[in-house]
């Protein structure tokens, strides 16, 4: 007779999780460079005294670099699994995965521009 597969439970499915993420930012380092930038940005945000809804969209913003990043991490390591020697729609297929990441990346760059250029222009006009 068959073995009976069974759901994990919530805790587990999240201790499954967090571990993907800490081996993610261990060993990826684009993932620590958006952890970092990301950081930066809300030390910035704080400085600033950004309103809510600023905070929020820099949150969100940052939030969906870092899990593009990671989906993409998922998908070069899934690749490498399948086609470990080179194939032009494996690498295809990473491309595409990246490209995720630099869209994400542009969208949170114009969005810190929108957010910190007003306060910057501003604090600049007081000092010259």
């Amino acid at each position: 007779m068959g073995r009976i597969y069974r759901k994990p439970g919530f805790l587990r499915s999240l201790n499954q999780a967090w571990r993907g993420m800490m081996y993610t930012v261990k060993t990826q380092k684009h993932v620590q460079f958006h952890l970092f930038a990301g950081s930066a940005v809300l030390l910035l945000a704080w400085w600033s005294e950004v309103t809510r809804l600023e905070w929020l969209i820099l949150i969100l913003a940052i939030g969906s670099v870092i899990g593009a990043e990671v989906m993409n991490s998922a998908i070069e390591t899934v690749v490498d699994m399948v086609q470990p020697n080179f194939h032009p729609l494996a690498g295809m297929a990473k491309d595409i995965a990246a490209g995720a990441v630099l869209v994400t990346a542009i969208q949170a760059v114009v969005i810190g521009f929108v957010v910190f250029l007003p306060p910057l222009l501003r604090l600049a006009s007081k000092m010259f």
